[in-house]
């Protein structure tokens, strides 16, 4: 499945805080390089992030970002709908605009068994789920 950038962007930023040890905070500099997010762009999505209550940020000296709940408390699920990410039930992949099932495509039966396990799993995994770099976060 392809997300647009600010959910791939998103998840990558937030898989990256999991990783870091709780009460440390990373500056938004150091975050860009070691996710390779253009810094202009990782602000935004930084912004949305703290404005879902996901994140925490400070200014100044020792200041940057950190989760603001314990990784086993955020979903994948809160992550997309910070960024207004969802998958809407009746899209069709078939590229008719919408169906259902009084009208289907021929996609929707294989289409709607990925979307709700899509949905499911989205629902159930968190970021302590996230696995460890080698070197681990900077």
């Amino acid at each position: 499945m392809l997300f647009p950038n600010t959910v791939v962007y998103a998840l990558r930023a937030m898989g990256w805080l999991a990783l870091v040890p709780e009460g440390r905070r990373v500056p938004s500099s150091t975050l860009s390089q070691v996710t390779n997010i253009p810094s202009h762009y990782l602000s935004k999505v930084m912004r949305r992030l703290v404005a879902a209550g996901l994140l925490s940020a400070r200014k100044g000296h020792g200041g940057g970002f950190a989760l603001a709940r314990a990784p086993e408390h955020i979903t994948i699920e809160d992550i997309l709908l910070a960024v207004d990410f969802r998958i809407e039930p009746e899209t069709c992949a078939f590229g008719w605009g919408r169906c259902d099932s009084d009208e289907p495509c021929p996609l929707h039966p294989v289409w709607g068994r990925l979307k709700v396990a899509f949905t499911h799993w989205s629902q159930t995994t968190t970021l302590a789920e996230v696995g460890s770099y080698p070197t681990g976060p900077a």
